[in-house]
């Protein structure tokens, strides 16, 4: 069953959002990102990626990624994911979604407030760092921070995004068990695009649910 949500609201104001999300259609509805490989595309490039121990979180920050860059007039990064991986979203002049839904494939959960949403990196910037962004331009990781092209930027529930934080899969998957192949096909593209290293236990967890798929 899908669960819809609406939070930090006023009371009037709650009850009509949730009057107004009583008949979410559910995720079919929902736009998504990039279509990410297929699982045996995924195999394969998880057999290019090297193997390595997890580097160092020295000298990490999230200003070296600098994300949410202008897109186009007066919409950032997050502003176009939320409109591309929402349903019925409306922004204002600003380009702020001002209203909509979400659904959040990693838990199930539908949000009818912007605010609730968060744009999850799929391969966190700190995970990144570790795995070889430490080496990078701070354009190439403004790129890999912003990216459109590929499935590493994704709308979920606030609170799930801040708990798996940088954890990669050997750590943290989605708990919709049905959307572990999808995020594992996600990952592995966007580690092979960036020619991104992982560790073995990474690489184990990863190999199982593609095995899976």
């Amino acid at each position: 069953m899908i669960r819809v949500y609406a939070r930090r609201i006023g009371l009037l104001a709650g009850l009509t959002a949730l009057a107004g999300t009583a008949f979410l259609s559910g995720p079919a509805a929902q736009a998504a990102p990039p279509t990410p490989p297929s699982a045996a595309t995924a195999r394969t490039y998880l057999s290019e990626l090297t193997v390595s121990a997890e580097g160092s979180s020295d000298g990490y920050s999230r200003d070296k990624f600098p994300h949410w860059i202008t897109q186009s007039g007066a919409c950032n990064t997050r502003e176009v994911v939320l409109k591309r991986d929402g349903s019925g979203v409306e922004q204002d002049s600003s380009c702020a979604a001002v209203s909509g839904s979400w659904f959040s494939p990693y838990d199930g959960a539908t949000w009818s407030a912007a605010a609730d949403v968060d744009i999850d990196h799929v391969v966190p910037l700190a995970e990144a760092w570790r795995s070889g962004a430490s080496g990078w331009t701070t354009a190439q990781r403004q790129g890999f921070a912003n990216d459109l092209t590929r499935a590493q930027l994704i709308a979920v529930t606030d609170n799930v995004n801040q708990s798996k934080g940088d954890q990669d899969p050997a750590e943290w998957l989605p708990s919709e068990t049905g959307y572990r192949c999808m995020y594992a096909r996600m990952w592995v593209q966007v580690k092979h695009h960036y020619d991104l290293t992982l560790d073995s236990a990474e690489k184990s967890a990863l190999s199982s649910i593609l095995n899976g798929c």
